[in-house]
């Protein structure tokens, strides 16, 4: 138990700095850039392109709710901005966040692989990175097929119906994937497929109408940057943490 709690701890902690350093990099500037349209600093659609010799200049123009929501926003700034975190603790926070949430994940993922080893299952270093690429698709790809990430600023469902839906996916999407890779029996790689699929069957809580005011460009960026992230990190992970406890449990 000792090993596999110290094993967790370390990769994840590496994990979390990578993860991190990959964040500022790539999703922080979306993240940035979207909190300045949420603000009313910046305004999608604030001017449209000529289109051909029309002189109907009203698509060039904002509209009242357009103007009535960017002002609003920076009213809101202003208020909010003697609150804001400076860069620095932005980013001390954001190194935080990544080390305590890729430690957690470390726990779950160490403690699915003790149960595979006892049971006859070999866990080595290309195994261990598989695992942590089940880890990618069970708590991020996968409830990305529903729920893709989201940037301030983004129209979104309720919060707790997204909450309870993201963690049943999880679940059912670890479960799926250990019944179909594991399961001998015909049964059990049927109802891996079944688990796998239900929470997409049932379907993810969705907004009544898309009102958000990101540009759809920068959603889709943040999306495929956060998922790369997730997918680099995750994969070190599972590599990091089959080597350490391996030497731990050599020792």
């Amino acid at each position: 138990m000792k090993h596999m709690l110290s094993s967790a701890l370390f990769a994840g902690f590496a994990a979390g700095l990578l993860c991190a350093l990959l964040q500022y990099l790539l999703v922080q500037p979306d993240i940035v850039l979207a909190e300045r349209y949420e603000s009313g600093e910046l305004t999608h659609f604030s001017a449209a392109p000529e289109a051909g010799h029309s002189h109907d200049t009203s698509a060039a123009e904002p509209t009242n709710a357009q103007t009535t929501q960017a002002e609003a926003g920076a009213e809101a700034h202003d208020h909010e901005q003697a609150a804001e975190p400076t860069p620095l603790m932005r980013n001390a926070l954001t190194v935080l966040f990544a080390i305590l949430t890729f430690c957690g994940y470390g726990l779950v993922l160490i403690g699915g692989i003790n149960l595979a080893e006892q049971v006859g299952i070999r866990i080595g270093l290309a195994q261990g990175i598989l695992w942590g690429l089940a880890g990618f698709l069970s708590f991020q790809m996968m409830p990305a097929l529903g729920l893709s990430p989201e940037l301030p600023g983004m129209a979104a469902a309720d919060l707790s119906a997204r909450q309870l839906w993201w963690a049943a996916t999880a679940v059912a999407t670890g479960a799926g994937l250990w019944f179909l890779c594991y399961g001998s029996a015909l049964w059990q790689r049927v109802v891996g497929a079944g688990v796998l699929a239900a929470p997409h069957i049932w379907g993810a809580p969705q907004v009544a109408e898309f009102a958000g005011i990101v540009p759809p460009e920068l959603a889709a960026s943040f999306a495929a940057h956060s998922l790369g992230v997730g997918l680099i990190t995750w994969a070190v992970l599972g590599g990091l943490l089959v080597t350490i406890w391996h030497s731990e449990t050599a020792r």
